[in-house]
Protein backbone atom coordinates (compact mmCIF):
# COMPACT_ATOMS: atom_id res chain seq x y z
CA UNK A 1 0.00 0.00 0.00
CA UNK A 2 1.10 3.55 -0.64
CA UNK A 3 1.41 5.91 2.37
CA UNK A 4 -1.75 7.83 1.31
CA UNK A 5 -3.65 4.53 1.00
CA UNK A 6 -2.61 3.64 4.54
CA UNK A 7 -4.01 6.95 5.74
CA UNK A 8 -7.32 6.34 4.00
CA UNK A 9 -7.49 2.82 5.44
CA UNK A 10 -6.91 4.26 8.91
CA UNK A 11 -9.70 6.78 8.31
CA UNK A 12 -12.07 3.97 7.31
CA UNK A 13 -11.16 2.01 10.43
CA UNK A 14 -11.63 5.10 12.61
CA UNK A 15 -15.11 5.59 11.16
CA UNK A 16 -15.99 2.08 12.36
CA UNK A 17 -14.45 2.69 15.81
CA UNK A 18 -16.33 5.98 16.22
CA UNK A 19 -19.64 4.39 15.19
CA UNK A 20 -19.08 1.58 17.68
CA UNK A 21 -18.23 4.02 20.46
CA UNK A 22 -21.40 6.02 19.80
CA UNK A 23 -23.49 2.86 19.71
CA UNK A 24 -21.73 0.95 22.53
CA UNK A 25 -20.54 -1.59 19.99
CA UNK A 26 -17.39 -3.67 19.75
CA UNK A 27 -14.02 -2.50 21.03
CA UNK A 28 -11.43 -0.91 18.75
CA UNK A 29 -9.26 -4.01 19.06
CA UNK A 30 -12.11 -6.24 17.91
CA UNK A 31 -13.06 -3.90 15.07
CA UNK A 32 -9.46 -3.76 13.84
CA UNK A 33 -9.08 -7.53 14.03
CA UNK A 34 -12.27 -8.06 12.01
CA UNK A 35 -11.32 -5.34 9.53
CA UNK A 36 -7.93 -6.89 8.78
CA UNK A 37 -9.38 -10.42 8.71
CA UNK A 38 -11.68 -9.29 5.89
CA UNK A 39 -8.66 -7.82 4.05
CA UNK A 40 -6.06 -10.54 4.16
CA UNK A 41 -4.27 -8.94 1.23
CA UNK A 42 -3.04 -6.19 3.57
CA UNK A 43 0.56 -7.03 4.49
CA UNK A 44 2.05 -7.05 7.98
CA UNK A 45 3.94 -3.78 7.53
CA UNK A 46 0.82 -2.05 6.26
CA UNK A 47 -1.19 -3.45 9.16
CA UNK A 48 1.28 -2.09 11.70
CA UNK A 49 1.34 1.30 10.03
CA UNK A 50 -2.45 1.52 9.83
CA UNK A 51 -2.89 0.47 13.47
CA UNK A 52 -0.33 3.04 14.54
CA UNK A 53 -2.23 5.78 12.73
CA UNK A 54 -5.57 4.68 14.18
CA UNK A 55 -4.42 4.48 17.78
CA UNK A 56 -2.46 7.74 17.55
CA UNK A 57 -5.60 9.45 16.27
CA UNK A 58 -7.75 7.96 19.04
CA UNK A 59 -5.30 9.22 21.67
CA UNK A 60 -5.18 12.67 20.08
CA UNK A 61 -8.94 13.31 20.25
CA UNK A 62 -10.61 14.24 23.53
CA UNK A 63 -14.23 14.41 22.45
CA UNK A 64 -15.72 11.78 20.16
CA UNK A 65 -14.76 12.89 16.61
CA UNK A 66 -17.47 13.49 14.04
CA UNK A 67 -15.62 11.22 11.60
CA UNK A 68 -12.45 9.26 11.02
CA UNK A 69 -11.23 11.96 8.67
CA UNK A 70 -11.72 14.63 11.36
CA UNK A 71 -9.72 12.48 13.77
CA UNK A 72 -6.89 12.02 11.25
CA UNK A 73 -6.87 15.74 10.50
CA UNK A 74 -6.29 16.31 14.19
CA UNK A 75 -3.04 14.36 13.86
CA UNK A 76 -2.17 16.13 10.61
CA UNK A 77 -2.33 19.54 12.29
CA UNK A 78 0.91 18.70 14.11
CA UNK A 79 2.48 16.57 11.37
CA UNK A 80 3.25 18.25 8.04
CA UNK A 81 4.34 14.94 6.49
CA UNK A 82 1.01 13.36 7.36
CA UNK A 83 -0.89 16.39 6.07
CA UNK A 84 0.98 16.02 2.78
CA UNK A 85 -0.49 12.54 2.30
CA UNK A 86 -3.96 14.07 1.86
CA UNK A 87 -3.15 14.43 -1.82
CA UNK A 88 -6.15 12.97 -3.62
CA UNK A 89 -4.05 10.17 -5.12
CA UNK A 90 -5.47 6.78 -6.01
CA UNK A 91 -6.84 5.08 -2.82
CA UNK A 92 -5.64 8.03 -0.75
CA UNK A 93 -7.62 10.72 1.12
CA UNK A 94 -8.93 13.81 -0.66
CA UNK A 95 -6.95 17.04 -0.25
CA UNK A 96 -7.60 19.05 2.91
CA UNK A 97 -10.12 21.83 2.41
CA UNK A 98 -10.28 25.04 4.38
CA UNK A 99 -12.86 24.96 7.14
CA UNK A 100 -13.57 21.22 7.13
CA UNK A 101 -14.19 19.58 10.54
CA UNK A 102 -11.16 18.78 12.68
CA UNK A 103 -11.56 16.79 15.90
CA UNK A 104 -10.82 18.55 19.18
CA UNK A 105 -7.87 17.52 21.32
CA UNK A 106 -7.63 16.83 25.02
CA UNK A 107 -7.31 13.86 27.31
CA UNK A 108 -11.03 13.09 27.47
CA UNK A 109 -14.44 14.69 26.94
CA UNK A 110 -14.52 17.90 28.98
CA UNK A 111 -16.99 16.68 31.61
CA UNK A 112 -14.83 13.61 32.25
CA UNK A 113 -11.56 15.56 32.36
CA UNK A 114 -13.17 17.82 34.96
CA UNK A 115 -14.11 14.81 37.08
CA UNK A 116 -10.58 13.47 36.86
CA UNK A 117 -9.24 16.84 37.98
CA UNK A 118 -11.71 16.89 40.88
CA UNK A 119 -10.39 13.43 41.81
CA UNK A 120 -6.89 14.82 42.26
CA UNK A 121 -5.37 14.15 38.83
CA UNK A 122 -3.42 17.11 37.43
CA UNK A 123 -2.57 17.63 33.75
CA UNK A 124 0.50 15.36 33.88
CA UNK A 125 -1.44 12.58 35.58
CA UNK A 126 -4.24 12.83 33.04
CA UNK A 127 -1.90 12.89 30.04
CA UNK A 128 -0.18 9.71 31.27
CA UNK A 129 -3.51 7.89 31.08
CA UNK A 130 -3.09 7.88 27.29
CA UNK A 131 0.50 6.69 27.17
CA UNK A 132 1.59 3.29 25.89
CA UNK A 133 1.10 0.44 28.33
CA UNK A 134 4.03 -1.90 29.02
CA UNK A 135 3.74 -5.68 29.01
CA UNK A 136 4.02 -7.11 32.51
CA UNK A 137 3.91 -10.75 33.51
CA UNK A 138 3.73 -12.53 36.87
CA UNK A 139 5.87 -15.59 37.55
CA UNK A 140 3.64 -18.44 38.70
CA UNK A 141 5.24 -19.53 41.97
CA UNK A 142 3.34 -22.81 41.87
CA UNK A 143 5.61 -23.85 39.01
CA UNK A 144 8.70 -21.65 38.91
CA UNK A 145 10.52 -18.67 40.41
CA UNK A 146 11.03 -15.22 39.00
CA UNK A 147 14.78 -15.81 38.79
CA UNK A 148 14.31 -19.01 36.81
CA UNK A 149 11.76 -17.41 34.52
CA UNK A 150 14.02 -14.42 33.91
CA UNK A 151 16.76 -16.74 32.70
CA UNK A 152 14.44 -18.17 30.04
CA UNK A 153 12.74 -15.04 28.71
CA UNK A 154 13.89 -11.84 26.94
CA UNK A 155 12.78 -9.57 29.77
CA UNK A 156 13.47 -5.84 29.90
CA UNK A 157 13.57 -5.62 33.69
CA UNK A 158 12.41 -6.98 36.99
CA UNK A 159 9.46 -5.11 38.45
CA UNK A 160 10.78 -3.69 41.70
CA UNK A 161 7.22 -2.92 42.80
CA UNK A 162 5.92 -6.46 42.21
CA UNK A 163 7.87 -9.34 43.78
CA UNK A 164 6.92 -11.83 41.05
CA UNK A 165 6.73 -9.35 38.19
CA UNK A 166 8.78 -9.02 35.01
CA UNK A 167 8.48 -6.46 32.21
CA UNK A 168 8.85 -7.40 28.55
CA UNK A 169 8.94 -5.33 25.37
CA UNK A 170 5.47 -4.04 24.57
CA UNK A 171 3.68 -6.09 21.94
CA UNK A 172 5.64 -9.29 22.59
CA UNK A 173 3.55 -12.33 21.58
CA UNK A 174 4.08 -14.07 24.91
CA UNK A 175 1.06 -16.34 24.60
CA UNK A 176 2.82 -18.20 21.77
CA UNK A 177 5.74 -19.18 24.01
CA UNK A 178 6.11 -22.69 25.47
CA UNK A 179 6.63 -21.15 28.92
CA UNK A 180 3.12 -19.71 28.72
CA UNK A 181 1.66 -23.05 27.62
CA UNK A 182 3.44 -24.66 30.58
CA UNK A 183 1.74 -22.20 32.95
CA UNK A 184 4.99 -20.67 34.16
CA UNK A 185 3.60 -17.13 33.99
CA UNK A 186 0.48 -15.07 33.47
CA UNK A 187 0.13 -11.70 31.77
CA UNK A 188 -0.79 -9.30 34.57
CA UNK A 189 -0.13 -5.58 34.96
CA UNK A 190 2.06 -4.67 37.93
CA UNK A 191 -0.81 -2.66 39.41
CA UNK A 192 -3.10 -5.67 39.34
CA UNK A 193 -0.39 -7.73 41.04
CA UNK A 194 -0.12 -5.12 43.81
CA UNK A 195 -3.90 -5.03 44.22
CA UNK A 196 -3.81 -8.78 44.90
CA UNK A 197 -1.07 -8.21 47.46
CA UNK A 198 -3.40 -5.81 49.27
CA UNK A 199 -5.64 -8.72 50.26
CA UNK A 200 -2.68 -10.56 51.82
CA UNK A 201 -4.02 -14.09 51.38
CA UNK A 202 -2.21 -16.89 53.19
CA UNK A 203 -1.98 -20.66 52.67
CA UNK A 204 -4.85 -22.48 54.37
CA UNK A 205 -7.34 -19.61 54.16
CA UNK A 206 -10.87 -19.61 52.77
CA UNK A 207 -10.87 -17.04 49.93
CA UNK A 208 -13.53 -15.73 47.55
CA UNK A 209 -12.89 -13.81 44.32
CA UNK A 210 -16.35 -12.35 43.93
CA UNK A 211 -16.10 -10.63 40.52
CA UNK A 212 -13.56 -13.00 39.04
CA UNK A 213 -14.15 -12.43 35.33
CA UNK A 214 -11.73 -14.63 33.41
CA UNK A 215 -9.70 -15.21 36.56
CA UNK A 216 -6.56 -13.08 36.31
CA UNK A 217 -6.61 -12.13 39.98
CA UNK A 218 -7.97 -15.57 40.94
CA UNK A 219 -4.79 -17.20 39.62
CA UNK A 220 -2.64 -14.72 41.52
CA UNK A 221 -4.53 -15.41 44.75
CA UNK A 222 -4.30 -19.17 44.20
CA UNK A 223 -0.53 -18.98 43.76
CA UNK A 224 -0.19 -16.88 46.92
CA UNK A 225 -2.21 -19.53 48.80
CA UNK A 226 0.06 -22.28 47.50
CA UNK A 227 -3.06 -24.34 46.71
CA UNK A 228 -3.63 -24.77 50.44
CA UNK A 229 -7.04 -23.71 51.63
CA UNK A 230 -10.22 -23.12 49.67
CA UNK A 231 -10.65 -20.74 46.74
CA UNK A 232 -13.97 -19.81 45.12
CA UNK A 233 -14.23 -17.69 41.96
CA UNK A 234 -17.62 -16.22 41.03
CA UNK A 235 -19.06 -14.03 38.31
CA UNK A 236 -22.33 -13.33 36.50
CA UNK A 237 -20.59 -13.25 33.09
CA UNK A 238 -20.71 -16.79 31.69
CA UNK A 239 -18.38 -16.26 28.68
CA UNK A 240 -15.65 -14.68 30.82
CA UNK A 241 -15.92 -17.14 33.71
CA UNK A 242 -15.90 -20.08 31.27
CA UNK A 243 -12.28 -19.22 30.46
CA UNK A 244 -11.15 -19.81 34.05
CA UNK A 245 -11.07 -23.65 34.19
CA UNK A 246 -8.61 -23.91 31.29
CA UNK A 247 -6.46 -21.10 32.68
CA UNK A 248 -6.48 -22.61 36.16
CA UNK A 249 -5.53 -26.01 34.78
CA UNK A 250 -2.60 -24.55 32.89
CA UNK A 251 -1.44 -22.63 35.98
CA UNK A 252 -2.00 -25.56 38.33
CA UNK A 253 -4.39 -23.56 40.54
CA UNK A 254 -7.08 -25.40 42.48
CA UNK A 255 -10.27 -23.33 42.38
CA UNK A 256 -14.04 -23.78 42.34
CA UNK A 257 -15.78 -21.65 39.71
CA UNK A 258 -19.40 -20.66 40.34
CA UNK A 259 -21.62 -18.83 37.85
CA UNK A 260 -24.07 -16.49 39.59
CA UNK A 261 -27.41 -15.23 38.36
CA UNK A 262 -27.74 -11.42 38.37
CA UNK A 263 -29.95 -10.32 41.25
CA UNK A 264 -29.61 -13.67 43.02
CA UNK A 265 -25.93 -13.49 43.96
CA UNK A 266 -26.49 -13.46 47.74
CA UNK A 267 -28.95 -16.35 47.53
CA UNK A 268 -26.54 -18.43 45.44
CA UNK A 269 -23.72 -17.77 47.91
CA UNK A 270 -25.75 -18.58 51.02
CA UNK A 271 -23.45 -21.51 51.84
CA UNK A 272 -20.50 -19.10 52.05
CA UNK A 273 -22.11 -16.46 54.27
CA UNK A 274 -19.77 -15.35 57.04
CA UNK A 275 -17.18 -18.06 56.27
CA UNK A 276 -14.49 -16.35 54.19
CA UNK A 277 -11.18 -15.26 55.65
CA UNK A 278 -10.64 -12.99 52.66
CA UNK A 279 -12.79 -11.67 49.80
CA UNK A 280 -11.53 -9.97 46.65
CA UNK A 281 -14.02 -7.60 45.03
CA UNK A 282 -12.70 -6.56 41.62
CA UNK A 283 -15.76 -4.44 41.00
CA UNK A 284 -17.21 -3.43 37.62
CA UNK A 285 -16.13 0.12 36.85
CA UNK A 286 -15.60 2.79 34.22
CA UNK A 287 -12.04 1.63 33.47
CA UNK A 288 -10.57 5.15 33.49
CA UNK A 289 -7.29 3.64 34.70
CA UNK A 290 -6.92 1.40 31.63
CA UNK A 291 -7.08 3.96 28.82
CA UNK A 292 -3.47 3.18 27.88
CA UNK A 293 -4.79 -0.15 26.62
CA UNK A 294 -8.27 0.94 25.49
CA UNK A 295 -8.11 4.67 24.68
CA UNK A 296 -11.44 4.73 22.87
CA UNK A 297 -13.16 3.60 26.08
CA UNK A 298 -13.27 7.21 27.26
CA UNK A 299 -15.63 7.97 24.38
CA UNK A 300 -18.13 5.41 25.68
CA UNK A 301 -18.69 6.95 29.10
CA UNK A 302 -21.32 9.41 30.26
CA UNK A 303 -22.48 10.61 33.67
CA UNK A 304 -25.30 8.07 33.79
CA UNK A 305 -22.86 5.23 33.14
CA UNK A 306 -20.78 6.35 36.12
CA UNK A 307 -23.92 6.34 38.27
CA UNK A 308 -24.76 2.81 37.13
CA UNK A 309 -21.26 1.62 37.98
CA UNK A 310 -21.49 3.20 41.43
CA UNK A 311 -24.75 1.38 42.10
CA UNK A 312 -23.21 -1.94 41.01
CA UNK A 313 -20.17 -1.29 43.19
CA UNK A 314 -22.32 -0.62 46.25
CA UNK A 315 -24.19 -3.86 45.57
CA UNK A 316 -21.12 -6.08 45.21
CA UNK A 317 -19.56 -4.48 48.30
CA UNK A 318 -22.63 -5.49 50.32
CA UNK A 319 -22.58 -9.00 48.89
CA UNK A 320 -18.86 -9.42 49.49
CA UNK A 321 -19.08 -8.08 53.03
CA UNK A 322 -21.73 -10.65 53.89
CA UNK A 323 -19.27 -13.46 53.04
CA UNK A 324 -16.54 -12.28 55.43
CA UNK A 325 -16.25 -13.94 58.83
CA UNK A 326 -15.68 -11.79 61.93
CA UNK A 327 -12.01 -10.87 61.90
CA UNK A 328 -11.82 -11.52 58.16
CA UNK A 329 -11.14 -8.94 55.47
CA UNK A 330 -12.05 -7.81 52.01
CA UNK A 331 -10.21 -5.83 49.37
CA UNK A 332 -12.26 -3.62 47.07
CA UNK A 333 -10.58 -2.88 43.73
CA UNK A 334 -11.50 -0.73 40.73
CA UNK A 335 -9.36 0.11 37.70
CA UNK A 336 -10.78 3.63 37.88
CA UNK A 337 -9.27 6.85 39.20
CA UNK A 338 -12.57 8.63 39.77
CA UNK A 339 -13.25 9.25 43.45
CA UNK A 340 -16.93 8.43 42.90
CA UNK A 341 -15.92 4.82 42.25
CA UNK A 342 -13.02 4.70 44.70
CA UNK A 343 -12.51 6.79 47.81
CA UNK A 344 -16.13 8.01 47.92
CA UNK A 345 -17.45 4.47 47.48
CA UNK A 346 -15.45 3.21 50.47
CA UNK A 347 -16.47 6.17 52.63
CA UNK A 348 -20.13 5.46 51.83
CA UNK A 349 -19.68 1.80 52.76
CA UNK A 350 -17.95 2.60 56.05
CA UNK A 351 -20.63 5.12 56.95
CA UNK A 352 -23.35 2.53 56.38
CA UNK A 353 -21.38 -0.33 57.99
CA UNK A 354 -19.74 0.80 61.25
CA UNK A 355 -18.50 -2.72 62.05
CA UNK A 356 -15.58 -2.40 59.64
CA UNK A 357 -12.09 -0.89 59.93
CA UNK A 358 -9.53 0.17 57.34
CA UNK A 359 -6.41 -2.03 57.42
CA UNK A 360 -4.29 -1.74 54.27
CA UNK A 361 -0.96 -3.60 54.51
CA UNK A 362 2.33 -1.91 53.51
CA UNK A 363 2.62 -1.80 49.72
CA UNK A 364 5.58 -1.16 47.41
CA UNK A 365 4.00 1.58 45.27
CA UNK A 366 1.17 4.09 45.20
CA UNK A 367 -0.14 6.54 47.74
CA UNK A 368 -3.12 7.01 50.01
CA UNK A 369 -6.39 8.29 48.63
CA UNK A 370 -9.14 8.64 51.20
CA UNK A 371 -9.36 5.38 53.15
CA UNK A 372 -7.70 3.47 50.33
CA UNK A 373 -4.73 3.41 48.00
CA UNK A 374 -4.16 4.64 44.47
CA UNK A 375 -1.78 3.63 41.68
CA UNK A 376 -1.39 5.78 38.56
CA UNK A 377 0.47 5.43 35.24
CA UNK A 378 2.31 8.73 35.74
CA UNK A 379 3.62 8.11 39.23
CA UNK A 380 3.84 4.32 39.42
CA UNK A 381 4.12 3.11 35.81
CA UNK A 382 1.09 0.83 36.28
CA UNK A 383 -2.49 0.91 35.12
CA UNK A 384 -4.63 3.18 37.26
CA UNK A 385 -6.13 1.46 40.31
CA UNK A 386 -7.89 2.32 43.53
CA UNK A 387 -8.19 -0.30 46.25
CA UNK A 388 -8.98 -0.51 49.93
CA UNK A 389 -8.71 -3.35 52.43
CA UNK A 390 -11.30 -3.50 55.20
CA UNK A 391 -11.47 -5.79 58.23
CA UNK A 392 -14.69 -6.96 59.84
CA UNK A 393 -14.66 -6.41 63.60
CA UNK A 394 -14.98 -9.44 65.82
CA UNK A 395 -17.37 -7.71 68.22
Amino acid sequence: MTPPARVQAAIDLLDAVIAAANGQGASADRIAADWFRARRYVGSKDRRAIRELVWNAIRACGEVPVSGRAAMLRLAQADAALAGLFDGSNYGPAPIEAGEPVASGGVAPLWLAERLAASGLDDQEQAALLGRAPLDIRANTLKTTRDELRSRLPVEADLAIAPQGLRLPSGTAVESWPEFAEGLFEVQDAGSQIACMALGVQPGEVVVDLCAGAGGKTLSLGAAMGNRGKLLACDIDRPRLSRLPERASRAGVLVEARLLNPGREAEMLADWQGKADAVMIDAPCSGTGTWRRNPEARWRLDAKAIERYCAMQANVLDIGASLVRPGGRLTYVVCSLLDAEGADRIEAFLSANPGWDVALPPLPAGQARGSGWRLTPFRDGTDGFFFATLVRRVN
